[in-house]
């Protein structure tokens, strides 16, 4: 599964770089791409594992950029 993910309040290259670097790590992602100009992260994940990826990679945005709002 591919979704796209709004990320509200994003507001720098570098931050959006070690949010995806992050993600990268986590096990179950098979592809992520932040775009810090669109504000937007494309992540894609096994169906069955979708959602436990989905709110790992909103812990670790959480994490690196507490100001930041995951609009899934």
């Amino acid at each position: 599964m591919k979704k796209s993910i709004k990320l509200q309040d994003l507001d720098c290259a570098n931050c959006a770089a070690k949010i995806e670097n992050a993600i990268k790590k986590v096990e179950g992602v098979t592809g992520v791409k932040v775009n810090f100009l669109s504000q937007k992260m494309e992540l894609e994940a096994p169906d069955d594992k979708y959602d436990d990826v989905l709110n790992e990679a909103k812990r670790l945005i959480k994490k690196i950029e507490p100001d930041v709002i995951v609009k899934a």
